[in-house]
Parts: C-alpha cells; sequence; structure tokens
C-alpha cells in the first residue's frame, strides 16, 4: 500500500475494485464501512454482488476482464471534462500525451460495449473519483490474477497519478495483500529478480554487497523462475527436485493435473510446513515447520509495518523455526549459515536493505511496528509513500490498451468461470479447515450459479452440479443467488473435494507470470 490503514478513517472516497474486502480483509473492510457512516462515498467496481455492494454508493458490474476498458474510459472522461489534476500531471508526472492518446479511444459509448457498464455510470463514477479531495484507490486479486494483471495495476497508478490522488494521507494506490507476510517475503526477496529490499540481481555492484556479506563469489546474476515457470520447468524436465515452504501448489496453482504429473515426476520434493498438506503428502522428506505461535520473528504487512511477533507456545514433536530449518539444511550441504536468533538475522536486514536500514529489533520492541522505508534509526518510518517525489522523480503514466481473458466463451463452454474465497476459510484450506467452528459455517464447496442460468439448467439450491473446462471436471453444491452475473458462475479453491483449480487457466500475464484465475470458460449442467 502506497498509504497506512488509519487514513481509512479520514478518507472522502473509496474506489474498491477487485477486492471483495469484507470477506478477506474484515478489519479494513470495517474501517471503509466506519468512514462511510461519517460520510465517505463508496465506489465499488466488481462482477459480483459482494457484501460491500449494498453499501456503495455506485457499483459498476464489469464483464470479467475488462478493467482496462473501465479505467481508461473513466480517464477519457476526466481528461474530456477537465476533471483531472493539472497541476499535479505538470509538475510530477511525464508521459500524459501518450496517456490522452490511448484513453481517447475508450470514449463511454465504446467502454459500455467491452464492459456491459452503461456509459451513464462510467461519467458518474469517473466524476466521483477525481471531484473528490481524498479519494484512496483499494484493488486486490480481482485485479491481480488476469494475463492482463499488469495492465490493470497500470491503469489504476495511471487513474491515481491523473487525478493527483496519491502523495498525500487517505489518497493512494492501496493493494490489500492476499496472505499473511506476503509483503514481507516479497521485502525480504523472495522473487525470483530481486534481493531484499527490491535490489536487482541483475547489478553488480549489488551482487558485489551481498557476495562480500556472505563470504561467497558464486551469486547468479540471472533473473530466476517465478513458481507457475518452475512448474512448466519441471513438465520439461529441466527442474529435477524441488523444496516447496509454505506453499500448496497441489490445491493452489491452476491445471492442477498438470502440477500432480509434474510433481510425481520429479527425482526429489520436499515440503516444509505446519500441515501434512495435499503437496506435502506427495513429497520424499516433509520438515515440520513451527506455524507463527510457535516462534519469533517479524511480519510485515500490507501497509508495509515491520511488527514482531513473540513465541506464544513451544512447537509439537519435532517442529522447529523455519530460519533454524534452512540454516540446518544449508550447513548440511555445506555453507556454515551462523545466525543465533531472529535480532541476529534482523541485524543483516539493517546492514543490506536500505529500506529496512532504521527498522531494528530494538525499536521494534519498543513500538507497534514501523513503516518502511526507514533509512535510519533516528528516522520514524514512512504512513505514506510519493509524499514529495516519486522514487524514481517523475511519475510515468503508462497506458495500455484493453485485451480479453485468453479463453473466452463459446458454444460448448458457454460460461466463465471466476474464483476467489469466503469469509471462513483461507487460501487452499490448510489450516482453516482443521477448525471445526469454519467448517460449520462452510463445510461443502459450493458453485454460485445466476438464477435465470439456473432456472434454464433446472438447477435448484443445494443440486450438484457438474463444471467442466478443457483441463477437469469437479462436482459440488448450487448455490442460486444473484451475487454472480448471467452465464458466470463462481467458486472458491479451498476445498479438496471440489478443487476448483483442476479448471482454471494456467495462461499467464506476460511480466508478472501470475495465472488468470479469474476467468476461464467452462459448461455446466445439473448431475442426476
Amino acid at each position: 500500500m502506497t498509504n497506512s490503514i488509519n487514513e481509512f478513517e479520514d478518507a472522502d472516497l473509496f474506489l474498491v475494485t477487485g477486492s471483495n474486502t469484507t470477506a478477506q480483509h474484515p478489519l479494513i473492510g470495517s474501517r471503509i464501512i466506519n468512514a462511510k457512516e461519517r460520510g465517505a462515498k463508496l465506489l465499488l467496481i466488481d462482477p459480483r454482488a459482494i457484501q460491500f455492494a449494498q453499501f456503495a454508493d455506485l457499483h459498476l458490474r464489469q464483464n470479467i476482464g475488462t478493467d482496462v476498458a473501465v479505467l481508461n474510459g473513466m480517464m477519457n472522461i476526466i481528461i474530456e471534462e477537465n476533471l483531472y489534476d493539472r497541476t499535479f500531471v505538470e509538475e510530477r508526472t511525464e508521459g500524459f500525451d501518450q496517456l490522452k492518446s490511448v484513453t481517447s479511444r475508450y470514449t463511454p459509448r465504446v467502454v459500455e460495449r467491452i464492459s456491459g457498464i452503461s456509459a451513464a455510470d462510467l461519467e458518474k463514477a469517473a466524476r466521483m473519483y477525481a471531484t473528490s479531495d481524498k479519494a484512496m484507490l483499494v484493488y486486490c486479486m480481482g485485479i491481480t490474477q488476469h494475463t492482463t494483471g499488469t495492465d490493470n495495476v497500470k491503469s489504476c497508478a495511471n487513474l491515481a497519478m491523473l487525478t493527483g490522488h496519491i502523495g498525500r494521507p487517505s489518497t493512494g494506490v492501496n493493494p490489500l495483500r492476499g496472505q499473511n507476510n506476503v509483503q514481507g517475503a516479497c521485502d525480504m526477496g523472495a522473487l525470483p529478480n530481486v534481493y531484499s529490499g527490491y535490489q536487482p540481481v541483475t547489478d553488480t555492484a549489488i551482487k558485489k554487497k551481498f557476495e562480500d556479506a556472505w563470504g561467497v563469489q558464486v551469486l547468479d546474476d540471472k533473473v530466476g523462475l517465478t513458481v507457475t515457470e518452475m512448474m512448466i520447468a519441471v513438465r520439461k524436465e529441466e527442474i529435477k527436485s524441488l523444496y516447496i515452504m509454505g506453499e500448496n501448489p497441489m490445491m493452489s496453482d491452476p491445471d492442477t493435473s498438470h502440477i500432480d504429473h509434474a510433481l510425481s515426476h520429479l527425482e526429489f520434493l520436499v515440503v516444509q510446513d505446519i500441515f501434512l498438506s495435499e503437496t506435502a503428502a506427495k513429497a520424499d522428506v516433509v520438515l515440520p515447520a513451527a506455524s507463527f505461535a510457535e516462534k519469533e520473528g517479524t511480519f510485515t504487512n500490507t501497509e508495509r509495518r515491520v511488527q514482531i511477533s513473540k513465541k506464544a507456545v513451544p512447537p509439537p514433536g519435532l517442529a522447529r523455526p523455519d530460519w533454524e530449518i534452512i540454516c540446518e539444511v544449508s550447513r548440511l550441504a555445506g555453507y556454515a549459515m551462523d545466525y543465533t536468533s531472529p535480532a541476529d538475522i534482523m541485524r543483516e536486514i539493517n546492514t543490506l536493505t536500505p529500506s529496512y536500514a532504521g527498522i531494528t529489533y530494538r525499536r521494534l520492541e519498543q513500538s507497534y511496528g514501523i513503516q518502511w522505508p526507514c533509512p535510519n534509526e533516528e528516522h520514524p518510518g514512512t504512513p505514506y509513500l510519493h509524499r514529495d517525489r516519486f522514487t524514481k522523480g517523475r511519475g510515468t503514466f503508462l497506458p495500455c490498451d484493453f485485451k480479453p481473458v485468453a479463453e473466452v466463451p463459446d458454444e460448448e463452454y458457454d460460461f466463465l468461470l471466476t474464483t476467489g474465497r469466503i469469509y471462513y476459510h483461507y487460501h487452499t484450506g490448510t489450516m482453516t479447515r482443521r477448525i471445526s467452528i469454519l467448517e460449520r459455517e462452510a463445510p461443502v464447496p459450493m458453485i454460485e450459479i445466476n438464477p435465470e442460468d439456473a432456472k434454464r439448467l433446472s438447477i435448484k439450491n443445494n443440486d450438484t452440479v457438474e463444471i467442466t473446462s478443457r483441463r477437469g471436471v469437479i462436482k459440488a453444491r448450487a448455490e442460486v443467488t444473484g451475487r454472480v452475473p448471467r452465464k458466470v458462475v463462481f467458486s472458491t479453491f479451498h476445498f479438496h473435494e471440489a478443487p476448483v483449480n483442476l479448471l482454471t487457466n494456467p495462461a499467464l500475464d506476460p511480466l508478472a507470470k501470475i495465472p488468470e484465475y479469474k476467468g476461464c470458460a467452462v459448461k455446466v449442467r445439473r448431475c442426476v
């Protein structure tokens, strides 16, 4: 997030898109509702009528995968009606003429044909966002999990810069992270192209810095593979062994039958996890890890806040903290990692990671957390980014053209399947499905289907339905509901009984390499 969670209280408007906030980030969702009760406006862009729809001042239900067209259409209106922040654009951005040229093609009528959103509603949305003093743009995986996910994010940034809704409190572009400590993992270099603090592996000076710190001369300066690319490489027999930590690709990756085949043909698979997940069950070696409550360390949350987590209970059995396991594996492999504690590791982070330089263990133990960037121990942390300038100086508009989903419905596969989460379960259910209260509330997988489609297919609530894509087939109970539009079905990936990612399309965003979980062609029938 460019801004902070407590700033939600003072915003004038929220543009929420691709985020079922009350279900998956309920504390942030409650802050938005509280702000709404004090007079803030809520502009929702989502194909489904999620809970926020009942609070929204305006709900735009776009066709799945048309986000770029919708955002371009809003910018077209803002520019045409001279509602953009001319001073901000002239003093702090570059590339405006190119943005104006691209968005000029996305008139309200053109966008209406692409997205299904009426021209009048699009115009109202554009004016609401542009004329608000403090508008926060909030998005989540409904924006990123497309083959055009990078274009979607660029378009969100374009809209915020165009209107000057960035670099001030209660504004900004605010992605809500999908899992605990995803932000921290990325910050610490759990990406194939960077070291900690997003320092490029291709930079010779940075490579030398880490080599000197670690006493080696063998660090690779080539960009590695993402998770999805690794699985492709396994299928091509270019990778023969995997070490998987805290990830369950047998449930979370698209086109799961191919994942199953790939993992089964590895020469060696190690899984390090707190439970025996579907992926761990396929491993040659399972390394039992301690959960968050059984170890000490830091987490970095969605607002870039680094916080200490203390051990509450001892780990069970042979389980150990992840850092201890990694150090031991490294020692046995021939490289001695001689860290003695999480505080010891943090001292190295302070030394090698400029954005974390001032976030010391001592300071964290005396605070509620510190937000990076924090360049030294006298710095208080940064509640919002881009206050006076962007990191690179001027912010660059990067306009994008609309592209449809990679797999559009046809005569045989005539529905679009979109996936997500529900309030009671989390990710692949590895943790939440072991909790009896949550299982009681959501015990079985459901498929949401529109009442008109259900009537045409003779489907009633709780009927068993079969959903088939070009990659697989699952069965689940039907939930007949107006939450989904016609010719769209929705399900979650929490349930191994109906692993929805058997169906999803493994097509990737060309830059971020994120799969298109949010739209694939399927056919639906009632099981007799």
